[in-house]
């Protein structure tokens, strides 16, 4: 299922600890940008917190991603990181995102997100039920 849905952002500054030996953010630390960005935009803007989904022994997993780094994040750098939903499947949410230097205004890298909600306990993917998807399709 396609959805036309709202984008949501959430602003990051770089911290000391995100910074590699070449003096820029490291790669790896993109993805927990987006992590941080997702946990904040469910809380506040879809008003489902991860903790809601643990409560119910469910929670969402990356089966997969794909990210383009197009330009360095530096120390101190602010970054607003946008994500939206462009669709959902039988257990799968497909979020695609942008990190954008909130000096520059320029795309430091962007791709998407592929979850698989799962049962806590088993570890199997679960089917998403349709009070997720209503509060997914804001």
């Amino acid at each position: 299922m396609l959805l036309n849905t709202t984008v949501y952002s959430s602003v990051i500054e770089v911290r000391p600890d995100d910074i590699d030996l070449f003096q820029h953010v490291h790669s790896s630390k993109y993805m927990d940008f987006v992590l941080a960005a997702r946990y904040d935009q469910m809380h506040r803007c879809y008003k489902m917190s991860f903790e809601e989904f643990m409560k119910h022994g469910m929670g969402f997993v990356i089966i997969e991603t794909k990210m383009h780094f197009k330009r360095a994040l530096k120390m101190g750098d602010k970054m607003e990181i946008n994500t939206h939903i462009v669709s959902l499947q039988k257990n799968n949410v497909l979020v695609n995102f942008e990190i954008i230097n909130q000096q520059t205004k320029k795309v430091s890298c962007d791709g998407y997100f592929n979850y698989s909600l799962i049962d806590l306990k088993t570890g199997k993917a679960l089917i998403i039920p349709e009070w997720i998807i209503e509060r997914f399709s804001l």
